[in-house]
C-alpha cells in the first residue's frame, strides 16, 4: 500500500493532486502547527498574465497554534467577494469558464470559517471534479503518538496505516532519511511533476499556479493526463 502525507493548501498546485491520485491513501495534517508564508491559506493565479497571489485572511493568533486552531478573520465574509472578483474577472474568457467557476464558488463559500475545515471542504470538492478517488484521511483521527515530530511522525503514520511505500513531494528530498525508512520496512520514493504547457489565452506560459489555472484552461480528460504526468525517484 502506498501513502503519501502533506499539509492542507489553498488550491494548491497540479503536484499536490497528482501526488493524491498516486497513493492509496493520502493523510492530510490538521495537527501540525502553521507556517506562515507557506501555501496553506495563498496560491498563485493568472492574472494579466501575470501569477498574483490570493490569500486567505487568518485572524491574529499565536504563532505556535496548529493549523486546526486558526480561523479566517472576521474580515472573510468581504474578502471573499474580492477573491471571486479577481479569480472570475481573470478567467472569465477562459474555456472552462462556466463549469469552474461553479466549483470555484462552492469553494469559496463555504460557511465553516475554520481554516483546516475550509480548506479541507475545497480539497475534497476539486479531488470530485477531477475524479480521484483516493481516500483522505485526517491525521488527529489516527491513533499514535501525536507529539512526534517530522520524519518520526511520518514514519509513525505510515507503520500506522499498515503501508510499505511512502511517496513524498519532491520538495521533501533534504528532509528524510531513506535509510531510516527502510529500517522500520518502509521503501522511500519522490514524486516529480514533469513539465507541461497549455493555452493560457495569448500569453507566455507561467508554469505551476494554482489547480484553478489548469481547471479553467483544460478539460477533465487533459488534466486527467497532467495528473500521470511525473516520475518518482527511489
Amino acid at each position: 500500500m502506498k501513502v503519501a502525507i502533506m499539509q492542507p493548501y489553498f488550491f494548491p498546485y497540479i503536484g499536490y493532486f497528482q501526488l493524491m491520485s498516486a497513493v492509496d491513501e493520502f493523510v492530510v495534517y490538521d495537527n501540525i502547527q502553521f507556517t506562515k508564508k507557506g501555501w496553506i491559506n495563498r496560491n498563485r493565479i493568472l492574472v494579466n498574465g501575470s501569477d498574483t497571489y490570493i490569500t486567505l485572511p487568518l485572524k491574529n493568533d499565536s504563532d505556535f497554534l496548529d493549523i486546526r486552531e486558526r480561523n479566517l478573520a472576521d474580515s472573510w465574509i468581504q474578502e471573499r467577494k474580492k477573491i471571486l472578483n479577481k479569480i472570475f474577472e481573470s478567467y472569465r474568457k477562459s474555456p472552462n469558464f462556466k463549469i469552474v467557476s461553479d466549483v470555484v464558488e462552492k469553494c469559496i463559500l463555504f460557511e465553516d470559517h475554520n481554516l483546516f475545515n475550509f480548506i479541507l471542504n475545497s480539497l475534497n470538492i476539486i479531488k470530485e471534479y477531477l475524479e480521484i478517488k483516493t481516500p483522505m484521511i485526517i491525521s488527529s483521527t489516527i491513533q499514535m503518538d501525536h507529539s512526534l515530530k517530522g520524519q518520526k511522525k511520518v514514519i509513525e503514520i505510515v507503520k500506522n496505516r499498515k503501508a510499505e511505500n511512502y511517496i513524498n513531494s519532491i520538495g521533501g528530498i533534504e528532509l528524510y532519511s531513506k535509510e531510516e525508512f527502510k529500517n522500520e520496512g518502509i521503501n522511500l520514493s519522490f514524486l516529480k511533476s514533469n513539465n507541461f504547457t497549455y493555452k493560457q489565452f495569448e500569453n507566455t506560459f507561467v508554469p505551476w499556479l494554482s489547480i484553478i489555472d489548469v481547471m479553467m484552461f483544460n478539460s477533465k480528460e487533459e488534466i486527467k493526463k497532467y495528473l500521470e504526468s511525473y516520475y518518482t525517484l527511489l
